[in-house]
């Protein structure tokens, strides 16, 4: 009855999503505070105080319908230009409201991205390990998903790697930083190495290629890194940023996007952006809280919580012998199995009630991801059971 293609989406439905379910039956069986759930980048630190208040304020004060009523398929117009402001005095652009367009998170905004710039057969450059839903994400506008393979020393970008997978059919190169899993910050050395090849390729090929940057984690960074800002190294760049981890706010699908002015044909691609927010089902980011992420600009989560939660992790896992690859952002170790099968390392890992994500779920077998945004009483009492999964390889 259903497609063929939703037939092979339903058979290789997320990972990550089932292991959270199988956290949720091991904490039936033996508790909820003896299952180690690292499985999902749920935030579990509070919103700002500023965001209940805003949602309090907007609500007494606003009249209901400019509240909940239609607006323009890019957003409230002053949500947009506040956004705009903000991003100039923090990062010192000349962007106005036209180039913001509000949207349902970020994978909202990737989807209208590729929507708006695919045709059938085009190419979208990832660099492993990725995010898996890319991969989905392509496949709905009948584009190829090209992987540049990682650099697990460092998990920079391989930008000689990139300068190999370009070809003509090339629209769309993607970055994450802070990245989901590593939690490695990529370097503005890199982002320039990167800008400069895509120049190149433009040129030789004579066709425009957008460096498009997933930033939900923008915010989420630890020992002074500073996340390079992609408009500054590409015209034809676009960003598209999710409030659901700088404010904890993911089950409100809340974010926008920002398109370079310089980039090639500008009205035009926000003229598509505009449609296709409507047409494939979004028509607007939820209108209360376009409202309320305006009046929480400046509102920060407390990233330090992540951070004791990093360093107390990582520092037992490289004591008792796992390699890994100290993140600088987001909340997210990505270190490596002591066995090169992933999975069956996640499967080990089970009898001890630790719940990790397979590396190869993220493009990159032979590593594991662990979400350790839990609560730190969660992460302290692991250990032991880190220690005792260990035993059995050496």
């Amino acid at each position: 009855m259903i497609s063929e293609q939703m037939k092979t989406l339903v058979a290789n439905s997320s990972v990550i999503r089932a292991m959270f379910e199988e956290g949720k039956r091991l904490a039936e069986i033996h508790g909820l505070e003896n299952v180690y759930d690292f499985s999902l980048g749920n935030p579990n630190v509070q919103p700002p105080a500023r965001v209940k208040e805003a949602i309090l304020d907007i609500l007494d004060q606003e009249e209901p319908m400019a509240v909940h009523g239609y607006m323009n398929n890019s957003g409230f117009e002053d949500v947009r230009e506040g956004i705009a402001r903000h991003l100039d005095q923090k990062y010192g652009l000349a962007l106005g409201g036209e180039s913001i367009i509000m949207t349902c998170g970020a994978a909202g905004g990737l989807n209208i991205t590729f929507k708006s710039l695919l045709n059938p057969g085009d190419e979208v450059v990832v660099f492993a390990p990725f995010f898996g839903e890319y991969r989905n994400y392509a496949a709905n506008y009948n584009a190829k998903l090209v992987v540049v393979p990682a650099d697990t020393k460092t998990f920079q970008p391989d930008v000689e790697g990139l300068r190999r997978a370009i070809t003509a059919r090339t629209k769309v190169v993607i970055v994450n930083s802070p990245n989901n899993p590593t939690g490695v910050v990529y370097t503005a050395g890199t982002m320039e190495q990167l800008a400069q090849v895509l120049r190149e390729k433009e040129a030789e090929h004579g066709t425009d290629i957008f460096l498009v940057s997933d930033e939900p984690y923008r915010e989420l960074t630890y020992d002074g890194a500073e996340v390079p800002y992609l408009l500054k190294y590409h015209k034809n760049s676009i960003i598209g940023y999710s409030y659901s981890k700088s404010l904890s706010l993911p089950g409100e699908r809340i974010g926008y996007l920002v398109v370079n002015p310089e980039a090639a044909d500008f009205q035009e691609l926000m003229g598509a952006l505009n449609v296709a927010n409507r047409i494939l089902g979004f028509v607007n980011a939820p209108s209360l809280f376009q409202k309320v992420v305006a009046r929480s600009l400046d509102a920060e989560v407390d990233v330090d919580y992540y951070k004791r939660n990093r360093d107390m992790l990582y520092g037992h896992l490289t004591a008792i012998g796992i390699s890994c690859v100290k993140p600088e952002g987001a909340f997210y170790l990505f270190p490596k199995s002591p066995i090169q099968d992933d999975v069956k390392f996640c499967e080990d890992a089970k009898r001890y009630n630790i719940l990790m994500v397979p590396g190869s779920a993220f493009g990159c077998p032979g590593h594991v991801r662990i979400a350790y945004c839990i609560s730190r009483e969660r992460v302290e009492n692991s250990l032991d059971a880190f220690t005792k999964l260990m035993e059995n390889y050496k």
